[in-house]
């Protein structure tokens, strides 16, 4: 059996805690690591985190890491079960489209946890969930998978299992043969399949995007730390996690580009905290709604012209943060769209967004599958006087194309984290997650997480 690739990717997770990051690297690191709390705190009062919460909280186990959603200490798996729960519990958190699926809600949960365990550094803790980020985005590329629609497994779960296993492995100080087994680990808990589109409470699906890669990740770092051994060489070959899993094997994937190429940088970070193919569109209604002076009074009718590999995803959904016809409407109606307005269910029953909606039309478009950068959309309004309005949105506002800055990326967690926290403890949230890199013990963040449990650090 060939085991280079295993053996490779084994070798450079297992250095990865003792490499720093390129500059640019690092700080794209402290922005998903902000994204992703600012998402575990607002999702923690949705249904998906309160359901992660409880769960959590009944198996208990050793007060090492904390769950963010009640600010009690409690086993490592356990408290990362919850709080990537919570960072999926709707549409907030970031996005892979290389690696087709959402890094932070699992990584970030996962490393903090191990990392609490550990006591690692500020930066030791970026080095880990930069390394979930390699690993998760090249297990999925490595399968070879062909469209959205061909995929027999979730890539969602895949991507989630594999990052979180490699950063929490690496914060359990796993040297290269550990580290193997720790894989091996993660290849026998892969599991998912696409059917998540049909939940409509978003607590199964905050499971398998998020609360089951996050918990297998740890587990399989804890099983090794005790000493557990395991198969190595189990990557590539057959039988494998390829043989197995791809579609289309690609076992260089899973290597190529280690330490050069840095997976985090191709992640995008939400502008709308809302499902990933609605993010184009609403960028374009909002530049009818401020350059054009669009409402939903002078609209005769919106199209939105959808990649056809993803419209699915959003067309006529029963959940309003990934509905796209709902966000359109609403966000006429408002004149913009918050955190509030995206979640609030009882909106889509309103008589002014259903009439709304009668006028608003979705079309798929193969060619806007195939566009590069992806994630396009076109937006056409007719309106009532007989103008039309057309806007193609080519770079979504947080994609590698077009990145939020630093003051964008911090203003969403404000927003995000300020009704839980208040403005002060959020502002010292967010100026320490922004200078992670020279903090001496992670778990300094526990106090600032949660301030009014004074959360101890052991």
């Amino acid at each position: 059996m060939d085991c280079q690739q295993t053996s490779d990717l084994s070798h450079y997770c297992a250095g990865a805690l003792a490499a720093p990051l390129p500059e640019m690297v690092q700080q794209k690191t402290k922005l998903h690591v902000l994204d992703t709390l600012a998402a575990i705190i607002s999702g923690a009062h949705l249904p998906g985190g309160r359901a992660g919460a409880r769960a959590a909280a009944r198996m208990g186990g050793p007060k090492e890491a904390l769950s963010l959603a009640d600010g009690t200490l409690i086993g490592a798996p356990q408290a990362a079960l919850a709080n990537a729960m919570c960072a999926h519990a709707d549409e907030t958190d970031d996005s892979h489209v290389g690696g087709r699926f959402h890094p932070g809600c699992a990584i970030v949960p996962a490393a903090l946890a191990m990392a609490e365990v550990g006591a690692a550094t500020g930066a030791e803790f970026l080095r880990a969930v930069a390394l979930g980020y390699d690993v998760g985005a090249r297990a999925v590329m490595a399968l070879g998978v062909s469209g959205a629609n061909t995929a027999r497994f979730s890539t969602h779960s895949i991507g989630s299992n594999f990052g979180a296993t490699a950063a929490a492995a690496a914060l359990a100080r796993c040297d290269s043969r550990q580290m193997a087994h720790a894989l091996s680990y993660a290849v026998q808990q892969t599991s998912g399949v696409p059917y998540w589109r049909r939940d409509s409470d978003h607590i199964e699906k905050a499971f398998d995007f998020a609360g089951m890669g996050a918990r297998n990740g740890v587990m399989a770092a804890i099983f090794v730390q005790s000493g557990w051994s395991g198969v190595e060489g189990v990557l590539t070959g057959s039988p494998s996690y390829l043989s197995a899993f791809a579609e289309n094997a690609q076992p260089n994937a899973l290597t190529d580009g280690l330490g050069s190429r840095f997976e985090i940088m191709q992640a995008a970070i939400k502008k709308w905290c809302v499902g990933s193919p609605i993010q184009a569109p609403l960028d374009a209604l909002m530049v009818f709604v401020t350059t054009n002076g669009l409402t939903a009074d002078n609209t005769a009718r919106l199209t939105a012209t959808m990649p056809d590999d993803r419209l699915h995803i959003v067309d006529d959904r029963d959940m309003p943060d990934v509905c796209l016809q709902h966000l359109l409407a609403i966000t006429l109606l408002d004149g913009g769209l918050s955190f509030a307005s995206a979640h609030d269910h009882a909106r889509m029953k309103d008589p002014a967004v259903l009439a709304l909606r009668k006028r608003i039309f979705a079309e798929p478009s193969a060619e806007l599958t195939a566009a590069k950068p992806p994630r396009q959309a076109i937006l056409t309004a007719v309106t009532t006087d007989g103008q039309t309005l057309r806007h193609h949105t080519r770079a979504v506002l947080g994609t590698p194309e077009n990145p939020m800055s630093t003051a964008e990326v911090a203003a969403k967690a404000h927003d995000l984290i300020a009704p839980s926290l208040g403005d002060t403890a959020t502002n010292a949230l967010i100026s320490a997650v922004l200078a992670m890199d020279s903090m001496t013990d992670i778990r300094a963040l526990r106090g600032l997480v949660c301030p009014a449990k004074s959360a101890p650090t052991a």
